[in-house]
C-alpha cells in the first residue's frame, strides 16, 4: 500500500510539473532588444540579429527599448529597412522615463509597426548634418531632408495630417516634442509605465503588417531579453569618440616608439592594432579631418623635445596641438553631442600622453647612447695587469681573462706588473698603455 500511495504521489509530481511547462510553452513570447546608445553599424547589425532570432523562434512581438541621441543616417535607414521586413511586429518603445528619441531615433520610433513612449521622454530634433559633424550646404541639406521625411512619410500618413506635420517639422526644424505632445499629434499610439504596462496596452492592439493586419496577445506573454553580444559591444565601444582619440594617440605614439628604437615588434604590433581600431571609429564619427594635422604635428614636437635641448618646452607646445586637434576634430560647430569629447578629458590625455611618449623615447635615446657593454669593443678603457711583457708586446691580465697585448707608440715603457689601459683592439690583441 506505502509503495502504491509513493508511486501516486510521484504521478501527481510529474503531472503537475508536465502541465506547468505546458502551460509555459503556450505562453506567447515577446522579444526585448536594449537599443540604448548612438546608432551606429553595430547598433543595426544587433537589431537584424533580433529580429531574426525572433523570426526563429516564432516571438508575438519584439519590443525596442529605446534611449538614443541619435547616429548615423544610413545605419537608421537600414534599422527601418529590417523593422519594416520583419515578419514579427515591431513596437519601438522610447524608454524608461528621461530617454529620448533624437535624431535618428525620432525615425526609427516611427518606423515601428508600434510606437510608445514612457512619461517624461521626449522624440524630434532630427536635423541631418554632415559627415564632418558641420552644418550641409543648402543643396546637400534639402537631398538629406527630403531623403528623410521620404523614408518615414509611408509609416506616418496612416497615423494622420498632424502626425505627418510633426514628423516633417522634427526633420525641417528640428522640432522636439514631449511623450504627451507626440500622442496628441497621434504620433505614437500608447504612453506606458514601463515594460508591463506596454504589455497589456498593446494586448489586443490591430496594427497593420505586411501580409495583413494583425491583432496582438500579449496580456500572458513572456519577455525574453536579448543581449548585445562581445563583438557588436565592442564596435559600439570603438565608436566612443574618447576610446577613439585614446587609440589613435597610443597607436601613433607606438609606431614612433618603434621607428626611434627599431629591432623591436611589440611596439609596432600595439600601434598599428591601435590605429586600425581608431580607423573604424573615425570612419563612422562625424568629424573635422583638419584635426589630424594638430594631432600629427603634437607627436612631431614630442620628438624634437627628446632629441633637441629645449628642456620641455616643445612637448609642452605639443600637448597644447594635442588639444587643439582633438577639439578640432571632434568638437567642431554643428557636431552632434554624441560626437564630442569633453575638454577636462581631452587636456588629461593629452598630459598622460605628452608625459608617456617623453619618458619613453628618453629611456630609448639614453640606451642608443649609452656605451657598448658587450664584445670586444666593451674593453676599451678598462684596465689590466701585466703578467709578461717583452719589447714586442706581452700578456696582460684584464678582469678573469689574459689577454694578448701590444703597446701604443707613445706609451712610456712597461713591464710586468704595470698597470695598462686598453686604448683599443687590433683582432685578437689588446692595444695598451701604461697607465
Amino acid at each position: 500500500m506505502k509503495t502504491i500511495l509513493r508511486l501516486l504521489l510521484l504521478l501527481t509530481v510529474l503531472l503537475t510539473a508536465a502541465a506547468s511547462v505546458g502551460a509555459q510553452g503556450d505562453r506567447p513570447l515577446v522579444m526585448i532588444l536594449d537599443v540604448d546608445g548612438v546608432i551606429m553599424p553595430a547598433m543595426q547589425e544587433y537589431i537584424a540579429r533580433g529580429i531574426q532570432t525572433a523570426e526563429r523562434e516564432n516571438a508575438e512581438a519584439i519590443i525596442l527599448r529605446l534611449d538614443t541621441p541619435g547616429g548615423d543616417l544610413m545605419s537608421t535607414l537600414e534599422i527601418i529597412k529590417s523593422i519594416r521586413a520583419s515578419k514579427t511586429p515591431v513596437i519601438v518603445f522610447v524608454g524608461p522615463n528621461g530617454a529620448i528619441a533624437g535624431s535618428a531615433g525620432a525615425l526609427i520610433t516611427v518606423s515601428g509597426h508600434a510606437a510608445a513612449m514612457a512619461p517624461e521622454t521626449a522624440i524630434g530634433a532630427s536635423t541631418p548634418i554632415s559627415g564632418s559633424g558641420e552644418g550641409l550646404t543648402s543643396d546637400e541639406r534639402n537631398k538629406a531632408v527630403e531623403i528623410s521625411k521620404a523614408a518615414i512619410r509611408p509609416y506616418v500618413e496612416p497615423r494622420g495630417e498632424p502626425a505627418v506635420k510633426l514628423a516633417e517639422a522634427m526633420i525641417d526644424v528640428a522640432k522636439a516634442v514631449t511623450a504627451k505632445e507626440a500622442l496628441d499629434a497621434q504620433l505614437i499610439d500608447f504612453i506606458a509605465d514601463d515594460t508591463n504596462d506596454l504589455l497589456e496596452k498593446l494586448d489586443g492592439f490591430s496594427l497593420q503588417m505586411a501580409d495583413g493586419a494583425r491583432t496582438l496577445d500579449t496580456v500572458n506573454a513572456q519577455t525574453e531579453s536579448l543581449p548585445m553580444n562581445f563583438i557588436e559591444e565592442l564596435l559600439l565601444i570603438l565608436t566612443n569618440p574618447i576610446i577613439v582619440l585614446t587609440l589613435l594617440g597610443v597607436g601613433v605614439q607606438a609606431i614612433l616608439i618603434e621607428l626611434s628604437s627599431p629591432g623591436g615588434w611589440i611596439a609596432g604590433f600595439i600601434g598599428v592594432a591601435c590605429l586600425a581600431l581608431a580607423g573604424y571609429g573615425l570612419g563612422i564619427l562625424p568629424v573635422n579631418w583638419f584635426g589630424i594635422v594638430f594631432l600629427i604635428m603634437a607627436f612631431v614636437l614630442f620628438i624634437l623635445d627628446v632629441k633637441a635641448p629645449t628642456h620641455g618646452a616643445l612637448t609642452a607646445a605639443g600637448i597644447a596641438s594635442f588639444i587643439v586637434g582633438a577639439l578640432v576634430l571632434f568638437n567642431s560647430p554643428g557636431t552632434p553631442d554624441f560626437a564630442r569629447v569633453s575638454i577636462p578629458g581631452v587636456i588629461l590625455l593629452a598630459l598622460v600622453l605628452g608625459g608617456t611618449f617623453a619618458v619613453i623615447v628618453g629611456f630609448a635615446v639614453r640606451a642608443l647612447r649609452a656605451p657598448i657593454r658587450a664584445g670586444v669593443e666593451a674593453l676599451t678603457g678598462k684596465t689590466g695587469s701585466v703578467r709578461a711583457w717583452s719589447e714586442a708586446g706581452g700578456q696582460v691580465q684584464l678582469e678573469s681573462e689574459l689577454w694578448s697585448a701590444e703597446a701604443v707608440e707613445e706609451s712610456a715603457k712597461i713591464r710586468k706588473g704595470d698597470t695598462v689601459e686598453v686604448v683599443g683592439v687590433k683582432g685578437l690583441r689588446l692595444r695598451v698603455r701604461k697607465k
